[in-house]
C-alpha cells in the first residue's frame, strides 16, 4: 500500500473501526515518516502499524539501460514529459527510515523484502515497538522467529503488489495463502497473520480455520475514499470483474502482482530489457507520474490481488463493519 495509497485517513479508519490500520511507508523520506505518524495520532488513539521495505536494495548491479531507455522514451514521448535519463543509484532510504520510526515509537512495525539486523531489532524491542516480518516461505517463516520477531506476515501467491520473498527465487514462494498459513503455523510458535488475495469475511474466516492468529487485507480498501490511490487505478480496480492481475518486473524490477496493462505487455515480450530493482522503479517514476495525472491506465503500476473481482468502493470503516458482519454470517 505504500506509494500513495496508503494515508493517514486510511490507517486512522480502519484503527477506529476496530481493525488494525497500517501504513505504507516505504517511500516517505524520515520527515515524512514523522509527520505521518503524528498526523495519525490526531486521527485515532488505537493501535496502528508502519510498514517499510528492508532489504533488496542493491545499486551495484552492472546493467545496460539503452533498450529501457529506448522503450520509455517512446512513451514519454506520448506522454509529452522529457527523454528519460539513467537513474542514478542512492543509498539504501531503511537505515534513516528506521530512525524515525524509532523516534516516533508507532505501536507496531512491520518490514518485508528481508530482515533487520540485531541491533535493529534490539533497538526497536527497547522501545516496545511489536514487530511484524513478512515471509512467503516456511524457510522465511522460521528465519524471522529465529530473529526475535513477534508476528509473522504469510504472504500468499495471491497477494497484490511486490513480492517479499528474500531467500531464494520468488518462482519457489508462489504459495497460496492458505497453504501458506497452514505450514508457517505448523513451524512456528509465534503468530502468523495471513495475506494475500483475501476480500471478505469468509476468506478472513478461512484464514483463522487456516491457522492464522489475524487476516491483512490490501486490495479489499484500495477502492475507499480514504485511499490515496489514484482515481484511475480506483477506476480499474472497480471495473476488474474477474483476476486479471500478473506477477511483472516492468514498474519496479522486483516482482509485484498487479492489473495487466498495455506496458506490462511490452516489457514483458523483451523481459532482458528490465533494470534491476530499484534502477527500474526509479526510471519509470515520472512515466507513473504522468500516466496518473492524465489518467492513462496502461501506463501505470495498477497493483492488486487476484480477489480483485470483488473489490468494492465503500468507506474504510464501513468495509471493516461489514467484513465482521461476513465473519460472523
Amino acid at each position: 500500500m505504500g506509494g500513495g495509497p496508503s494515508t493517514p485517513e486510511l490507517v486512522a479508519a480502519v484503527s477506529n473501526a476496530g481493525g488494525l490500520g497500517s501504513l505504507g511507508a516505504a517511500y516517505l523520506t524520515p520527515d515524512q515518516i514523522r509527520d505521518t505518524i503524528r498526523r495519525i495520532r490526531s486521527l485515532t488513539s488505537r493501535q496502528f502499524n508502519v510498514n517499510l521495505f528492508a532489504g533488496g536494495w542493491k545499486t551495484d548491479h552492472t546493467f545496460d539501460p539503452s533498450r529501457m531507455l529506448e522503450i520509455l522514451g517512446e512513451v514519454h514521448q506520448q506522454l509529452g514529459i522529457p527523454a528519460p535519463a539513467v537513474p542514478q543509484p542512492t543509498p539504501d532510504p531503511f537505515p534513516a527510515q528506521l530512525e524515525a520510526v524509532l523516534d516516533a515509537r508507532p505501536p507496531i512495525f512491520s518490514f518485508t523484502f528481508g530482515i533487520p539486523d540485531r541491533d535493529a531489532i534490539s533497538r526497536l524491542k527497547s522501545r516496545g515497538i511489536v514487530i511484524i516480518g513478512t515471509a512467503t516461505t516456511v524457510d522465511e517463516a522460521r528465519a524471522l522467529e529465529a530473529a526475535g520477531v513477534d508476528a509473522i506476515f504469510a504472504q500468499g501467491a495471491e497477494a497484490g503488489a511486490h513480492r517479499g520473498t528474500f531467500l531464494g527465487p520468488f518462482e519457489s514462494s508462489m504459495t497460496p495463502t492458505l497453504d501458506l498459513v497452514r505450514a508457517a503455523a505448523a513451524a512456528v510458535k509465534i503468530p502468523v497473520i495471513a495475506t494475500g488475495g483475501l476480500m471478505d469475511g469468509r476468506d478472513i474466516q478461512a484464514a483463522l480455520n487456516a491457522g492464522a492468529s489475524a487476516a491483512s487485507l490490501g486490495t479489499a480498501f484500495l477502492a475507499s475514499p480514504e485511499s490515496g490511490a489514484s482515481e484511475v487505478h480506483k477506476r480499474a480496480i472497480l471495473a476488474a470483474k474477474e483476476d486479471t492481475t500478473v506477477v511483472t518486473r516492468a514498474f519496479s524490477g522486483r516482482p509485484a502482482r498487479g492489473l495487466k496493462n498495455d506496458f506490462i505487455s511490452r516489457i514483458h515480450a523483451q523481459p532482458q530489457s528490465i533494470l534491476p530493482y530499484p534502477l527500474q522503479n526509479a526510471l519509470t517514476r515520472s512515466m507513473r507520474t504522468a500516466a496518473a495525472q492524465q489518467e492513462l491506465p496502461d501506463y501505470l503500476s495498477l497493483w492488486a490481488g487476484q480477489g480483485v473481482g470483488r473489490a468494492v468502493a465503500m468507506p474504510a470503516g464501513d468495509l471493516v463493519a461489514r467484513l465482521l458482519e461476513e465473519m460472523s454470517a
